[in-house]
């Protein structure tokens, strides 16, 4: 039988979902738990994709100040004054250990204008609506431009937006992966959760044996 949901490496693309300031550091206004902890393995996936030039994806939320933008549940919070990932704000910037370049920063009006920041040869932000990775974005387009078939996820966290995200990705016929030393809050339903669907599931070990 064919296999059609082993990973393709050469033909694949690492996706590092909402590794942003105030999501992962200890002072950030909404931190998740246990995701600054798993940062030095998102380190050295990132870091082995970039060896090998294959293309990475930052995928983030930003929030207008206003509220307008953001998912209902937290929209009144927003409103209310509460200052999480807002343009131009440190706490939307992603991490600085995940970064090409440390003095980076993101150009908050061309991401909400839904197009893709370049910040290497190879690696790219994007800015997502919702809780998943392909609403409103250009996502898709970009990677099937590339050739790619194949996806490895990280990021913060799996309940929310890389669930969501492997989810809408599956709806698009792509190969699966999830680093499971590479996300926060992973629970073993989750990952029961995920086989089910086809997503491989790798350590960040497993994943540098596979790119070599």
């Amino acid at each position: 039988m064919h296999n059609y949901t082993s990973i393709n490496i050469k033909r694949s693309a690492l996706i590092i979902i909402d590794m942003q300031n105030d999501f992962v550091l200890e002072h950030g206004a909404a931190k998740i738990s246990g995701t600054l902890a798993v940062v030095p393995a998102m380190q050295e996936a990132v870091q082995a994709y970039r060896a090998k030039g294959l293309p990475i994806a930052h995928v983030i939320r930003i929030y207008k100040a206003d509220g307008s933008n953001v998912d209902l549940c937290r929209r009144a919070a927003i409103e209310g004054g509460a200052s999480i990932v807002l343009p131009h704000s440190d706490g939307a910037e992603i991490v600085d250990s995940l970064k090409p370049q440390p003095d980076i920063t993101l150009d908050a009006e061309k991401l909400l204008r839904g197009e893709a920041q370049q910040i290497a040869s190879n690696e790219y932000v994007f800015y997502k609506p919702r809780w998943g990775a392909f609403y409103q974005t250009k996502l898709e387009q970009f990677l099937k431009a590339r050739d790619i078939d194949s996806l490895i996820f990280i990021g913060c966290n799996y309940p929310n937006c890389p669930r969501s995200s492997i989810y809408q990705a599956s709806e698009r016929d792509f190969r699966l992966g999830l680093l499971t030393d590479a996300v926060s809050q992973l629970y073993p339903k989750g990952e029961e959760e995920m086989r089910n669907i086809g997503v491989n599931l790798f350590s960040v070990r497993e994943l540098l044996g596979l790119l070599e």
